[in-house]
């Protein structure tokens, strides 16, 4: 069995590392690292990368007939045990290098952007809107995709055509909304609102958009609990929602206008951000989280 050493690193996120298999695929081995704030923190959430892994694996087999994926396999002799559970065999695209999300509720940077002049990426939105407020229909509010340590910057479809092109803007937008929707009726139909998600496509050898990276998993999107939605207020949520909310409690005594890195996580925090993954799992897909399988 092959070791991940063997494999040459080509690219590193904040929470992923891509090695190269060959000359036609790639090994994408997700990290129990977390980030937050743009920064990537010094404590790592036990079992976090096998459960991003597992959700993409989920969602990627579920959508393969509305768009095509890069997921090759994911319990494949070339992937080494090591990183058995955390990694995916996937297909080598020329990336787009542009952050697609599209937003069904409002919240985050969506709403602080409608609080400044009523709109999102251009998108102008009715009067009245509060945290939380679901927009019918949902809409596509593009970022640039920034460097590590660096924030995504929300800009407008316009730009968006502007960097790839009309044609190539138009299939990202429709192929990000039809991915959305679909899975949004999906998590409400197990109790879970799908807030927002941002997906990253590829195009390969003949042009064909292809859905790559990870996608909706509880890093890439905002999941709420269906049964305690309520506008007005900001939702509890499956995601790392509960680390940012720590870094900002006077507990943690981190100023996030400092250029002092954020604490290390108590072991509490962990624990509680390690459940709300491994829930967001089970609750979405069904399964036991302990079935999925874990480095050798």
């Amino acid at each position: 069995m092959p070791k991940l050493a063997d494999y040459r690193q080509v690219a590193a996120g904040k929470v992923r590392h891509v090695h190269e298999v060959d000359d036609e695929l790639l090994l994408l081995v997700a990290s129990d690292r977390i980030s937050a704030f743009d920064h990537v923190l010094s404590t790592e959430i036990p079992d976090k990368g096998r459960v991003l892994t597992a959700m993409s694996v989920f969602w990627f087999e579920r959508f393969a007939d509305l768009v095509p994926n890069h997921l090759v396999a994911w319990d494949d002799p070339r992937i080494p045990g090591e990183v058995r559970g955390r990694a995916l065999l996937v297909r080598k695209l020329e990336m787009v290098q542009v952050e697609c999300v599209a937003r069904g509720y409002l919240t985050g940077s969506g709403m602080a952007e409608y609080r400044q002049g009523g709109a999102v990426c251009g998108v102008e939105l009715p009067a009245g809107l509060v945290e939380a407020s679901e927009l019918v229909p949902p809409i596509f509010t593009p970022a640039t995709k920034a460097p590590v340590g660096e924030h995504d910057e929300n800009v407008s479809f316009a730009q968006v055509e502007a960097q790839v092109g009309a044609e190539l803007a138009g299939r990202l937008r429709d192929a990000t909304l039809a991915v959305y929707g679909a899975a949004r009726e999906f998590a409400r139909s197990r109790g879970v609102v799908l807030a927002d998600t941002k997906f990253e496509f590829g195009l390969d050898p003949s042009g064909t958009l292809v859905l790559g990276d990870e996608v909706l998993t509880p890093d890439s999107s905002r999941y709420w609990p269906a049964d305690s939605y309520e506008p007005g207020r900001v939702q509890p949520s499956f995601d790392k929602q509960y680390v940012r909310d720590w870094l900002t409690s006077a507990d943690s005594g981190w100023d996030r206008a400092s250029d002092t890195p954020p604490p290390p996580l108590p072991d509490d925090v962990v624990a509680a951000t390690r459940a709300r993954y491994v829930e967001a799992y089970e609750r979405i897909t069904g399964r036991s989280f302990a079935d999925w399988p874990a480095p050798e």
